[in-house]
């Protein structure tokens, strides 16, 4: 199944879809469909559900891309003709992204309780600025946490119903600089995809560099073979 002009980008844990701004702006720039869903359905199958529902949507089969948390999504999504874990779980058989490791030290430490449901959390915002935006800009920081939301308990610990990547043509991107997710798991996983790049980014890149992303998605969706 060759790639189509269409992409669908799926962001992690307390991101919004605004997180993808850049990255969205850039593609539709060059002529690609960006369809960003919000996640925070309240379980990795309803946040699964929403994304299978624009990939169905879609008139070809999108490349998919997943962040973080967003890899246990895609990676329960049909219908895709790529998938690009960023700096994501890639869950197999049985596995949550909380059983591959989940969360850096780094980061259990900035997530708080929150007034709503029980269990809600937020990211404390100058350790979220730290762990998640640390090699961005003070104001593009600034912006990233300000648009952070408070997350419902339970989604790291969903498994997925059924496995993509072991069907569908696969890169992952590992972030070596990611205070996040360790980069030492993330090489890991990586080793169940396609094809493996390694930037020297941290968790977020489409905060820090969205031009890297633009110009993967754009790449891949060309078919351009893969660089050496």
């Amino acid at each position: 199944m060759g790639a189509g002009t269409a992409a669908v980008l799926v962001h992690g844990l307390y991101h919004r879809p605004e997180h993808f701004a850049p990255v969205a702006d850039g593609l539709r720039a060059k002529g690609i469909d960006v369809v960003v869903p919000e996640l925070h359905r309240g379980s990795l199958a309803a946040d699964t559900a929403a994304v299978q529902a624009a990939v169905d949507a879609s008139r070809e089969p999108p490349l998919l891309l997943g962040h973080s948390y967003g890899g246990s999504v895609i990676t329960g999504v049909r219908g895709a003709c790529r998938l690009v874990y960023l700096a994501a779980f890639v869950p197999d058989v049985g596995e949550s992204a909380a059983a591959l490791g989940g969360a850096s030290a780094r980061l259990r430490e900035a997530i708080v309780p929150a007034a709503g449901p029980e269990g809600t959390t937020v990211l404390h915002p100058g350790l979220a600025a730290e762990v998640l935006y640390g090699d961005c800009s003070e104001p593009l920081a600034a912006r990233a946490v300000g648009l952070l939301r408070p997350q419902a308990p339970g989604c790291g610990r969903g498994i997925p119903a059924h496995h993509s990547w072991k069907r569908t043509p696969s890169t992952y991107v590992v972030c070596a600089g990611d205070r996040a997710i360790d980069p030492v798991l993330q090489r890991r996983l990586a080793a169940r995809c396609t094809e493996v790049r390694e930037w020297r980014t941290g968790h977020a890149p489409f905060v820090s560099r969205p031009a890297l992303l633009v110009d993967l998605v754009s790449e891949l969706i060309a078919g351009v073979s893969p660089r050496p």
